[in-house]
């Protein structure tokens, strides 16, 4: 899209991806997504923070030839990955003299991903600063959000902290910065929820690590620019938290209607208790609406028929993800629906064996079941509710 101005000297060269519905070939993109680029213009240098996904390069070469830039003098590569990386070649290529500045660990990931030359490499350190005419940038290390390379960049004149992954957020827009908070926040959990989730413990420490500096303005490699940086730093500081919420979160899957009739069973009993229940048929649902469920969920109840002795697949996909992102969840349980028997109880124990929850006695089911065996679900329901209260929910 067209360049568009961040302050006076600063652009963002942002590629939009609209049609973008899948990201990792895994979490569904409602609004697409974005590839953002920034040009820093100091007196005698000229700086590009990050590039754009190699299906984009010839938007960001066009970017690049609107501003009319005669050099280019460094590429601050602060995250390795392709789609903010991949365009780095053709870059290095239009202008010679450039220097990619990353550091130790994303030389070593560029050189082999890339294939960057030696030669071309300035490796800086964390906390170190680059002097590039009436403006100064200091390279933060933020490691883990959500590769090992990965940094931040600071703007110390102009106030302005470029984070590439962290405090991104899945959407193409032609906003350049936050207008409509609520779309914005929740494509950034949607995000966050993807790829974050496992490394919270290192993204609190990240967000120490930056709360010091004097930012007005976070601009992140996929999204808006943050104007009222406080509603993301908020949103990350409260998910990266161990905090959870009064929420039971249920991955289901009904063969024949009775795991249906079970679960709905179960959201009334927790409904009735002040639970925030919320259902996921693993068939149909948006999975990255049930990952962003589980960044708050206290609770996840995974009700499943047998299938061949054990589960169905499309349940073993959405525990598999479950393990894979390791929620803060306390407490988690199964209801299971059989004819005949099987292994139900220990094949999603074994997927699920990531989480560092307690597990509460399951509630397995013959076929339809009768009242009896209802009862088994309202004592679940009321095991979670005393299990919640225990850690004051």
């Amino acid at each position: 899209m067209a360049v568009q101005k961040v302050k006076e000297g600063i652009f963002s060269l942002r590629s939009n991806d609209w049609d973008r519905t899948l990201f990792d070939e895994l979490i569904p993109l409602p609004d697409g997504t974005s590839y953002n680029a920034y040009v820093i213009m100091g007196k005698n240098k000229v700086t590009l923070v990050d590039t754009v996904d190699p299906r984009k390069t010839e938007e960001l070469i066009q970017d690049i030839k609107a501003l009319n830039l005669k050099k280019i003098d460094y590429i601050v590569s602060q995250h390795s990955e392709q789609d903010h990386s991949g365009s780095i070649p053709e870059i290095l290529e239009m202008y010679p003299t450039a220097k990619v500045v990353t550091n130790k660990k994303g030389k070593e990931f560029l050189t082999e991903l890339i294939k960057v030359p030696e030669d071309r490499f300035l490796v800086i350190d964390d906390m170190g600063t680059m002097d590039i005419g009436g403006k100064t940038l200091k390279f933060i290390f933020t490691p883990w959000v959500h590769w090992p390379e990965t940094f931040s960049t600071y703007l110390a004149e102009d106030k302005i902290l470029f984070t590439c992954d962290f405090f991104g957020a899945h959407i193409a827009t032609n906003d350049l910065f936050v207008k409509d908070e609520g779309k914005v926040m929740e494509a950034a959990k949607r995000y966050y929820s993807e790829i974050m989730v496992p490394f919270r413990t290192s993204i609190r420490s990240n967000l120490q690590k930056i709360k010091d500096l004097d930012f007005e303005i976070i601009a992140p490699s996929h999204g808006c620019v943050y104007q009222n940086p406080k509603i993301i730093i908020d949103a990350y500081n409260d998910w990266s938290s161990e905090n959870v919420k009064n929420v039971v979160v249920i991955p289901y899957l009904s063969m024949h209607g009775s795991i249906q009739k079970f679960v709905n069973h179960f959201i009334r009993k927790l409904q009735e208790k002040g639970i925030d229940a919320r259902p996921f048929d693993v068939v149909t649902a948006d999975i990255g609406n049930m990952a962003m469920a589980l960044v708050d969920a206290a609770t996840i109840v995974i009700a499943s028929p047998t299938m061949l002795g054990g589960v169905h697949p499309k349940i073993a996909y959405a525990a598999y993800l479950t393990n894979l992102l390791r929620p803060k969840a306390k407490f988690a349980s199964i209801i299971g629906s059989y004819d005949w028997g099987g292994r139900e109880v220990d094949v999603l124990g074994e997927l699920l064996k990531n989480l560092k929850v307690e597990m509460i006695k399951p509630v397995l089911i013959k076929g339809d079941g009768t009242e009896e065996d209802l009862k088994g679900i309202d004592d679940l329901a009321e095991q979670i509710y005393q299990k919640h209260r225990s850690i004051n929910l």
